[in-house]
């Protein structure tokens, strides 16, 4: 049951960042002369983000040689800890983005 509404927070925040950054790219495609909808702009972008921050967590715990386990299980889900946290770390990003650029 716990499964159930972890799964469904993930979804509900994944679709969360999706419509901030969709926002955004609205705002920013009238400048583009090939217009791609900004749905598609969001998700790159999420992708993108949680990738990059996928390998610097990666570089950084193979520097620092730090042993972290491959796999952790939460509630009889098998995760990587480090893709879990860069794509909880890509979901809040536009979020601090607006906080920080809404404090100038």
């Amino acid at each position: 049951m716990y499964a159930w509404a972890i799964l469904f927070l993930i979804c509900l925040g994944i679709a969360w960042s999706i419509k901030l950054r969709v926002s955004r790219f609205r705002q920013v495609a009238d400048n583009i002369k090939i217009k791609p909808s900004p749905l598609s702009l969001a998700i790159h972008e999420l992708i993108a983000v949680a990738g990059g921050l996928y390998l610097s967590l990666i570089m950084l715990v193979s520097f620092l040689k730090i042993d972290i386990p491959g796999k952790i299980f939460v509630y009889r889900v098998e995760i990587d800890p480090l893709a879990c946290t860069a794509i909880v770390l890509a979901l809040f990003q536009p979020l601090l983005a607006k906080l920080f650029k809404d404090g100038d």
